[in-house]
């Protein structure tokens, strides 16, 4: 279901970070840098400018974007009045916040790699092509301007590329569920969805609440920007492949547990629309891999388990705590190390996993409602006691239930498959934004 819009955003000054999903395959990397002198901070920004891409050009690429963390804006100098127009939630950082969406334990903060939620990340680089002579090229460009300037330094670099089977690390095609937008001219992935507000994602435009959603202050700071959450997620793949070896009888067992975890195929054909066997020709079908609904064809879950975790992290058309419409995000997840070849069921040490990021208007409720109340706790679908059996922090006692008939199946002892090694809460400012931040003179 598609509806009309007379809504036209402003692609020439939004970054094409906000709204390009990533090429496939792709190579790319983040650089995270610390700004100790502002007047160079402002230089660095005046040289990278150029290099920015715009997100007019919806055959775009290879690209470009600039983020900066609250402590980056106030080492540019940005006024008092300015910062303090920010969220608080922005303003206080992911580090600060982590215990309220579940980052405890071997995910809270002091577990952190460091420099990540750390006072010394400033500024956020995220570069992506699809090649990897066309990465080296922006990386040379990036690196030229900041070479000289000795009150900017590059503090961690966190290569990402696409693995040889363009799946992630765990094996499953990914990056399929993506909202359509309006007037940002990229259509969604699923036909049934309606485009959501353009406030939802950019700022300066109404969002499905009705309000418009305003952005820090002044308003050539704020207007088409837009919020950018990293996290750098480890995968335990070889725990993953134990885990479901001890609980099934048949290599087609496990690929059916492994689905009925994750909610989809290794193909990514959704169980949804194939209940019983993977179906590589729809998985790989972009016009039908995520044309579904849950309410109307498997409000029981009996084809995807309620608390899967596709299901968690977008249940649709089911009637759940929260306006599922008001939690939507753009995710742009990509794998980072070398994969674990298929059949190893023990861990080689190497660090693998994936870079999570999140772009949307609204922190608060986007991000760290997901987190919160969908991915680590079950009350919204009636299991309050289960967490996402992927990517929770689950301890060992984990829980997930698989409705089947007629009894229905549930999971015991369920270990943590990912860990967050940390992340950011960054603003990723327009083109314009950029340049009244490279102008200041306070």
């Amino acid at each position: 279901m598609t509806t009309e819009t007379s809504i036209t955003l402003a692609l020439n000054d939004i970054q094409a970070g906000a709204l390009r999903p990533r090429p496939k395959p792709y190579t790319g990397a983040y650089f995270l840098f610390r700004i100790d002198d502002r007047q160079a901070g402002r230089e660095f920004l005046r040289r990278l400018i150029p290099a920015l891409t715009s997100a007019a050009d919806p055959d775009q690429q290879a690209w470009l974007a600039a983020s900066l963390t609250f402590n980056g804006l106030k080492a540019l100098g940005v006024p008092q009045d300015s910062l303090d127009s920010f969220p608080l939630e922005f303003q206080q950082g992911m580090a600060a916040r982590a215990a309220e969406f579940g980052d405890t334990g071997e995910n809270a903060p002091d577990q952190w790699e460091q420099p990540l939620g750390s006072p010394d990340v400033h500024l956020v680089l995220a570069a992506v092509a699809p090649h990897a002579a066309q990465f080296e090229a922006i990386v040379a460009h990036a690196r030229d301007t900041f070479s000289d300037l000795p009150g900017v330094s590059l503090i961690w670099r966190q290569d990402v590329a696409s693995l040889p089977t363009e799946r992630d690390p765990f094996g499953f095609k990914d990056g399929i569920g993506q909202p359509a937008i309006e007037g940002s001219g990229a259509p969604g992935s699923n036909p049934h969805e309606a485009p959501l507000k353009a406030g939802e994602f950019i700022l300066g435009y109404q969002s499905e609440t009705g309000d418009l959603a305003v952005g820090p202050q002044p308003e050539v700071l704020g207007r088409n920007g837009t919020y950018m959450v990293f996290r750098k997620l480890r995968t335990r793949v070889a725990a993953f492949r134990q885990y479901l070896r001890e609980r099934t009888t048949s290599p087609a067992d496990e690929e059916m547990l492994a689905a009925k975890i994750v909610g989809r195929w290794p193909s990514g054909a959704p169980l949804a629309l194939a209940p019983e066997h993977d179906d590589p020709e729809l998985g790989a079908d972009p016009h039908r891999n995520n044309a579904f609904l849950y309410a109307a064809d498997d409000a029981r879950g009996l084809k995807c388990p309620l608390g899967s975790h596709i299901r968690r992290m977008h249940p649709r058309d089911a009637v759940v705590v929260g306006e599922v419409r008001l939690h939507r995000m753009l995710r742009r997840g990509t794998s980072y190390g070398p994969p674990l070849p298929d059949g190893v069921l023990e861990d080689d040490g190497a660090d693998r996993g994936i870079m999570f990021a999140f772009i949307g208007a609204h922190i608060a409720r986007q991000f760290e409602f997901v987190q919160a109340q969908w991915v680590n706790d079950g009350k919204f679908f009636g299991a309050p006691a289960e967490k996402d059996p992927l990517i929770g922090p689950n301890d060992g006692s984990g829980q997930f239930t698989i409705p089947q008939q007629p009894i229905r199946r549930k999971l015991q002892g369920l270990p943590a498959f990912v860990v967050n090694r940390g992340g950011e809460y960054c603003f990723m400012p327009s083109l314009p934004a950029l340049r009244w931040l490279a102008d200041l003179d306070t």
